[in-house]
Parts: C-alpha cells; sequence; structure tokens
C-alpha cells in the first residue's frame, strides 16, 4: 500500500513539505542562468549530462558548475559562494587544496607524474603512516574500494576461506563481495547492482552491526575469511557502536580464526590515527583512503606483521603475475608527494582538535533547533562528522537506519540548506567540519536549517 499522502512524513506535513520543494526548486533554477546553459552546452557528450552518474543524486533541478573551491567554501559559475560542508563526501575533509599539498602537487609535477618506481616521498610517507595510524605493513591503492578489494583477497589467501562478514546497510566503496543486505534473516545480493550475474551472497554472510550473537553464529562455521566493518556505519542514517561491540567483535574473530578488515575511510573524522587509534582498536588490516592525500585519489591498507608474514610466505609460492591487486597508476609519484604532505603538514593534531570544536558547536545548534521545533529527530557524530537524522535515536543497526531513512524529506532539506549557502552530502545528511571551516559558517548552516524547519512546521 502507498502511503497516506495526508499523514505526516517523519514530523513534517506532506503538503507543506512539496509546496516547499516546489518553491526552493523554482528558486534555485531561476538563480542560475550561466549554470544551466553551461550544462546545456556541454553535456550532451556525458551519459545522463555528467561525467559521473552520481552527480545526478543532488537534490537541486541539475548540478551545480563549480568555479572554484578554496578552503570550506565554493564558488559556482553563477559566482555564488557557498558553505561546503559536504568536502567531496570526505574527499577533502582538510579543505579544498590544503597549502602544502597544493605546493607538492606543483614540485612533482616538474618531475614526471608515474613511473612506477618508488620516489623518495613514498620511502618518508611510509614512515609517516605508521606514525599516525600504527605499526603496520602497508600498501597503497587509488581508491578504497581497490584497497577494500586488496585486503579481502590477501585475507581469503592466508586463511584458505571464501566467505566475507559484512553488516546490513555497509558500503565498502565497489568491492562488488560487500554489496549485500539481510532480508528476512537472510543474505541477498543489494538491489540496484548494475550488470551483476554471479551470486554475490554465495561468498558473503549479512548480519546486523551491534549483533555478536548473529556475528558469532556465522563465524562458527569456519567459512568465514575475514570480517569487514566501518567502526561507525556511516553510509546510511549514522549508527554508533554498543558499548563493548568492537572489543567482542575483536575477541570473537581471534576465536574463531578470522581476520578483522577496518574500513576508516570516513571515521577517519574521529581523530588523530581515525577511531581506530583513538578507541584502541587492533584490526588485522586496515584501510583508509579519500582524504589520505588531501584530495589526490588515494588510499593506503595497511597489515600486522603476522598476516604480513602470512602472506608473504602465501605469495611465494604463487605463479608469478596477475594477483588481481594493484593497477597500473597506483603508486604513482604525484600521490605519494601528496600523500607525505597530507601526513606531515595537514593531517595534525591541531587539526583535529579545530575539527572537534566546530563539530561539537554545529551538532549542539542543530539539536537546539531541532528541539526548538519538537521534531522527533536526533543528532549522531563521530569526531568531525555531524549528521541529523529525522527519526528518534540513536539507531541500533542497519535496519534502524533504512526506517529512519526519509528521502524526500531530506532531498527537501538539501535544497533548502543549498538556496541558503550551505552544501551537504547528497547521500544522506552528512556534514563535516575541516580545519578551515569558520565559526561563522557553522551558524550560517544552523541558522539555514533553523529558517527551514520553520517553514516545514509552522
Amino acid at each position: 500500500m502507498s502511503p497516506d499522502p495526508h499523514l505526516p512524513i517523519h514530523g513534517v506535513s506532506p503538503e507543506r513539505l512539496d509546496a516547499f520543494k516546489d518553491r526552493e526548486s523554482a528558486r534555485f533554477a531561476r538563480a542560475r542562468p550561466k549554470t544551466r546553459r553551461l550544462l546545456d552546452q556541454g553535456a550532451q557528450a556525458w551519459l545522463g549530462g555528467v561525467p559521473m552518474h552520481w552527480m545526478r543524486d543532488w537534490p537541486s533541478p541539475f548540478p551545480l558548475v563549480v568555479k572554484r573551491a578554496q578552503k570550506a567554501r565554493l564558488t559556482d559559475a553563477d559566482g555564488f559562494e557557498i558553505d561546503d560542508f559536504c568536502l567531496g563526501d570526505t574527499g577533502s575533509m582538510f579543505g579544498h587544496a590544503p597549502a602544502p599539498v597544493a605546493r607538492a602537487i606543483r614540485r612533482q609535477a616538474r618531475c614526471g607524474l608515474t613511473y612506477m618506481l618508488p620516489s623518495k616521498a613514498a620511502l618518508r610517507a611510509g614512515r609517516l603512516l605508521c606514525e599516525r595510524f600504527g605499526p603496520l605493513v602497508w600498501q597503497i591503492a587509488t581508491t578504497a574500494s581497490d584497497a577494500n578489494r586488496n585486503a579481502l583477497r590477501v585475507a581469503r589467501a592466508v586463511t584458505g576461506r571464501r566467505k566475507v562478514l559484512v553488516f546490513n546497510g555497509c558500503y565498502h566503496g565497489t568491492l562488488q563481495d560487500t554489496m549485500v543486505a539481510l532480508e528476512g534473516g537472510r543474505t541477498v545480493a543489494r538491489p540496484g547492482l548494475v550488470g551483476q550475474v554471479f551470486d554475490i551472497a554465495a561468498e558473503a554472510v549479512c548480519v546486523e552491526f551491534n549483533d555478536l550473537g548473529a556475528v558469532e553464529a556465522a563465524l562458527a562455521s569456519g567459512e568465514v575469511a575475514a570480517v569487514l566493518t566501518e567502526p561507525v556505519m556511516t553510509n546510511s542514517c549514522m549508527v554508533l557502536p554498543a558499548p563493548g561491540f568492537h572489543r567482542g567483535l575483536k575477541s570473537l574473530t581471534q576465536r574463531y580464526g578470522t581476520l578483522l578488515i577496518i574500513d576508516e575511510t570516513h571515521t577517519q573524522s574521529s581523530g588523530l590515527g581515525g577511531y581506530t587509534r583513538v578507541h584502541g582498536l587492533s584490526p588485522d588490516l586496515f584501510v583508509v583512503g579519500k582524504c589520505v592525500a588531501g584530495g589526490v585519489a588515494t588510499a593506503v591498507w595497511g597489515m600486522t606483521e603476522a598476516v604480513a608474514e602470512a602472506f608473504t610466505a602465501y605469495d611465494a609460492a604463487r605463479p608469478s603475475g596477475h594477483s588481481g591487486m594493484g593497477t597500473t597508476l597506483s603508486g604513482n609519484p604525484l600521490q605519494f608527494a601528496a600523500l607525505e604532505a597530507t601526513l606531515a603538514e595537514v593531517m595534525t593534531p591541531e587539526a583535529y582538535a579545530a575539527m572537534e570544536a566546530g563539530a561539537g558547536r554545529l551538532a549542539r545548534g542543530l539539536s537546539g533547533v531541532i528541539a526548538h521545533h519538537a521534531l522527533p529527530w536526533h543528532v549522531a557524530r563521530v569526531g568531525a562528522r555531524v549528521e541529523f537524522i529525522c527519526a528518534p535515536g540513536p539507531l541500533r543497526n542497519g535496519a534502524d537506519a533504512a526506517a529512519a531513512h526519509a528521502p524526500q524529506l531530506e532531498a527537501a532539506l538539501h535544497l533548502g540548506l543549498l538556496n541558503r549557502g550551505c552544501l551537504i552530502a547528497p547521500f544522506h545528511n552528512m556534514m563535516l567540519v575541516s580545519p578551515v571551516t569558520r565559526q561563522r559558517q557553522i551558524d550560517r548552516l544552523i541558522a539555514g536549517f533553523d529558517e527551514i524547519l520553520s517553514e516545514l512546521t509552522a
């Protein structure tokens, strides 16, 4: 049955929501004639009119065309300056084009962009990775999707097992092994996958986050090579770990001979060294991407000495070549120049202290607005990452997160914020505070949120 069009959507009248969305869509389109003209002239060559299909996921009538990005602000083709809390959905978490990274890119550009051999910066970056994230044995990739794929291959190689355990509602990039969901207690392929021709669910087990009983039941089969998880679920409505969950998860993986892979691609927002170092977790393999090189396409993945030794022995016994890991442009010197600059000069304790303070201000402000309008919503935060969730909380697992998701309402809120000069992530209600985000930018976002909720709930 279709939902009653007169019943409130997460506390908001559908009629009022539709009217608001229509007004905001017209306002956006009316204000951006240059952007629309540029898209009309240049979009024909691209599938769907955009270079990458996710660019259609913004709630505006047509995408922004960005002219310039500096610090925590975008300027679009029509000259509007926009406070950026999306920050390339974490790729620019430390701000757009940090000065040390920009200088490193310029220096390296004069010395070559790719040559399939290590540079001095690569050797220095390895030491910095250990200082920032812990004493692991590292490899580099271009995206976190690739890094997760490689880490899972290593886990399967050294355990001799086939399956991966993931949590319902997770997202680990385009790694197809993890594109599963939990339906009626069964692991099934996620709907919407393009061109999928084999049964992903045959090689994966999906259980709910925070459910250690379900984890143990799955691991007891002896078939699971690795548990792959974010320390906090972030690619749905944000789900925080229950007290003792990570300690129990590590204990179970050790008991059943399963490797633990922690994907910190988003939770680098937690603090220096990510959630893993801040909270003293001990994964067997560790993945971090997106902002680790200041916005240059880079990811790294590390493993403990024990895993590295086991994989070295496995690797020595296999035929050479065709490992299924690595791409020609991964490990290029431009990546390492940006990675070194980010680790040494951008990803600092001082930067994280500023991010933490700003995110705390944002979370308190949004929570105050929600309370003022008496809405049954809540705010979740992991370090510099803040999210308003249009449902009561806290959420316990992926099923709760799916039920809390309100696509029509969220799209209207995102568009309303954009028209008030604030950009947040299009896929959920995620906002990041960078070290260069100003207090007045945070206050403008809170004020815009308040104005929108006043219109929607008056």
